[in-house]
């Protein structure tokens, strides 16, 4: 018997997340654009430029996903007390989430230079490209209060089954950042603009302009939820000892976000010595394959805020409806899928590049993007169930075998041949395979202990 109110209920919750998802790519286009019409005075072209843009975005990303366990953190346990029917405890989450996202943002704002130059050392890049890596990092630096701030907003947002308030302040983030990085960089009215500078001071006026509107949204929509905190919660809950109970959980997400920034630098660094054409194909490979995760993501934000309010409402029947339910929408994207990359993989490719070989090259890797839609999104979907049920061991120990799953592949590859003198289409291959393991792990891993994590 089909069940239309749950599956109201899912589609609510992950089309606004799907939505605002798709802008995420828009940001990414823009910033390079703009800075591939940029001019180098010293007449070296605008590629310096991108590659410091995407030097520094690379190093910003590895720093905000090490504290990503924020929002995950945060929607789970939101998720339980809102199943529990607890304003009360939905607020001291947000003010404890909060509160902590803060104090990290002030410590990452002191150490801001050595973390810079540590980052630096673990790309190869020419030294002006460098130089415009950190220029770009000190600038977006100053946005990390509100960056980190909003991973406990969006987390909230999702555990109070509020997806729209999520979406809005994500197409808010994005839409004033493409805006005001095209102004800031080229200037309007006269001013002249600031340059490649722009590009970053642009996301700054995004990241607190979405900050801005997620804060009006609390004040406006959960006024009377946050009326039930008092200024002794607000010191309680910022006490050492109060954050230690949510700290200890947050160490598992913490460590699956150290895997998971293992596995894309391992990926990343591995590739960048197959020479030019091939590291274009893996680059061009992990693109498309995140254009299905955009929509997984969306099933699982779904998950995570369904499970989670189940749980906390200790109502074991909805909860599995929810799993079976939540699977089988994520798993008709993967069918959809793979439909997508077999019938247009070739033009897909081409969208990304105008250089022909590259998109030759590419031909031979398409079938990787028929294997892995089932995997990556029984793999994303497990996550956001596992987040709900705050399960927060079980998903750190599966991004663990995930790592050894992927590393062991690749070193297996290098000890029974020598790399160096391999085909560069050959290791792109064992590169993808690992990548292919990785996710094979964490499925298996999360499906055969679910019992275990997952239950009343």
């Amino acid at each position: 018997m089909v069940d239309r109110a749950l599956n109201r209920s899912i589609l609510r919750l992950s089309i606004p997340s799907i939505l605002a998802n798709l802008t995420v790519p828009l940001v990414g286009m823009v910033d390079t654009a703009l800075a591939g019409h940029l001019i180098d005075p010293a007449g070296g072209g605008s590629a310096v430029f991108i590659g410091g843009i995407s030097v520094g975005a690379m190093l910003l990303n590895l720093l905000y996903w090490n504290f990503f366990f924020l929002r995950t953190g945060t929607g789970g346990l939101t998720a339980q007390a809102y199943g529990r029917e607890d304003p009360h405890e939905c607020a001291r989450i947000f003010v404890r989430g909060v509160g902590l996202a803060l104090m990290l943002s002030v410590a990452i704002l002191v150490l801001q230079r050595p973390l810079a130059k540590l980052g630096v050392l673990l790309v190869s890049a020419t030294p002006k490209v460098c130089e415009l890596a950190l220029r770009y990092f000190f600038i977006r630096i100053w946005a990390v209060p509100a960056t980190v701030s909003l991973m406990v907003f969006r987390g909230w947002f999702v555990g109070m089954q509020d997806s729209i308030s999520s979406m809005w302040t994500d197409l808010i983030v994005n839409f004033v950042n493409i805006g005001a990085s095209i102004v800031l960089t080229f200037g309007c009215f006269g001013w002249e603009g600031m340059g490649f500078d722009g590009i970053a001071a642009g996301t700054i006026v995004a990241q607190y302009s979405g900050l801005l509107a997620a804060s009006l949204i609390c004040f406006f929509k959960y006024r009377k939820v946050f009326s039930t905190i008092r200024r002794s919660d607000v010191h309680e809950l910022l006490r050492p000892s109060s954050l230690k109970p949510f700290l200890i959980m947050n160490m598992d997400l913490l460590g699956r976000s150290l895997c998971f920034t293992g596995i894309y630098m391992g990926y990343t660094i591995i590739a960048s010595s197959f020479g030019d054409v091939v590291l274009a194909c893996s680059s061009i490979m992990m693109q498309m394959l995140m254009i299905f995760s955009y929509f997984t993501d969306g099933f699982a934000y779904a998950g995570e805020a369904l499970a989670g309010r189940y749980i906390g409402a200790r109502d074991s029947g909805m909860l599995n409806r929810t799993i079976r339910y939540v699977f089988v929408w994520s798993m008709s994207i993967a069918v959809l899928f793979i439909g997508v990359y077999a019938v247009v993989g070739l033009p897909l490719v081409k969208l990304f590049t105008s250089d022909q070989s590259v998109v030759e090259a590419c031909k031979v890797f398409l079938p990787w993007l028929l294997l892995m839609p089932p995997v990556g999104c029984a793999a994303f979907t497990w996550d956001g169930i596992y987040l709900g049920a705050t399960a927060s061991r079980g998903l750190f120990v599966s991004m663990g075998l995930a790592v050894l799953g992927f590393f062991s592949v690749w070193f297996a590859f290098a000890s029974f041949f020598d790399v160096e003198f391999c085909e560069p289409e050959l290791r792109l291959h064992v590169l993808l395979g690992a990548y292919f393991v990785h996710l094979v792990a964490r499925t298996l891993y999360l499906s055969f202990v679910s019992r275990r994590y997952i239950h009343i």
